[in-house]
């Protein structure tokens, strides 16, 4: 699974051992950073119980590892709306 922005993750020792403590993890992007194999490099919030965000933080984590709490919610198609036209009338100057 490679998270997308918005992902909410439980990170535990099974995503890497530098994790004592589960900790809930709103993603905001995927690093690109060169990593080994079936690891990446994620930037996002860890949240507190309430699902506040209370620390900013990049991990290091194993993808297989990561288990995902609630998915981004999905996209919506942009829309460009029509303009109306303006009524333009003559100003009186003077």
């Amino acid at each position: 699974m490679l998270p997308r922005s918005g992902d909410v993750l439980h990170v535990t020792r099974a995503a890497s051992v530098q994790f004592l403590r589960p900790f809930m993890f709103r993603v905001i992007r995927v690093l690109d950073w060169p990593t080994y194999d079936g690891w990446i490099w994620l930037d996002g919030y860890e949240l507190n119980a309430a699902g506040d965000a209370v620390n900013r933080r990049s991990i290091f984590v194993q993808r297989q590892g990561l288990r995902q709490l609630r998915a981004a919610p999905e996209q919506r198609p942009h829309t460009v709306r029509q303009r109306r036209p303006v009524a333009r009338t003559p100003v009186r100057v003077g």
